[in-house]
């Protein structure tokens, strides 16, 4: 009976190598926002309009910019959300046709003079694992040039101070003034909508808290 030969080549040479990394933008608009890629719309989208009328809660707008280390506009970041429902729920069965989504996707652009928005409703306090109540929030990755892993980060309400102060993920940050930068300020919009304004600020002064989930 013949014995089978042991490998003699290295296990070191068997392990595939790594993947050269690339970055997430700006090619990220053209498998997941193509319209904005300047190429055909598809008749079914996942965008920034993540609830109807008809959904429970109250309807809000949610808009900002990203701004870069130098203070500029980055005109062509693609960012995605998710958040709960008025109840506090996470809807994981997407649906086009439902009232809400929890997921949704925008991105800056030059025709919007860089400003991102989202039409949704404002999200109800969700429990940690540990049963302890986190304030209304809404969670936000950011892609674009340069970044090689989206960043996330959360957006907090200014007018849900009480909640926020007893947040066990807000109050994590260790300072106040860096806590500040999640924190979305309460405008209207002009036809009596409730619209909160939340900028990202990738580096810098003022850089945005962000998160390693």
């Amino acid at each position: 009976m013949m014995m089978k030969q042991p490998n003699s080549t290295p296990t070191s040479a068997l392990l595939l190598q790594e993947t050269a990394a690339q970055t997430a933008g700006p090619y990220v608009h053209i498998g997941l926002a193509p319209e904005i890629a300047g190429l055909p719309p598809r008749a079914e989208e996942i965008w920034n309009r993540m609830a109807t009328p008809e959904a429970q809660g109250e309807p809000i707008e949610v808009i900002g910019t990203v701004i870069d280390g130098n203070g500029d506009l980055v005109r062509d970041a693609f960012l995605e959300a998710w958040q709960a429902d008025a109840n506090g729920e996470y809807q994981c069965d997407f649906d086009l046709e439902k009232p809400f989504n929890s997921f949704g996707r925008t991105a800056t652009t030059v025709e919007t003079n860089g400003q991102w928005s989202l039409t949704t409703i404002k999200p109800g306090c969700v429990s940690t694992a540990a049963g302890e109540l986190m304030a209304p929030h809404i969670n936000l990755a950011v892609f674009a040039r340069g970044i090689n892993i989206q960043l996330n980060t959360r957006l907090y309400f200014d007018d849900e101070a009480q909640a926020n102060a007893s947040c066990p993920v807000f109050n994590a940050v260790p300072s106040q003034s860096r806590r500040q930068t999640l924190i979305a300020h309460r405008e209207q919009n002009g036809d009596g909508r409730t619209r909160y304004r939340f900028d990202i600020r990738l580096q810098g002064e003022g850089e945005t808290v962000f998160f390693d989930f």
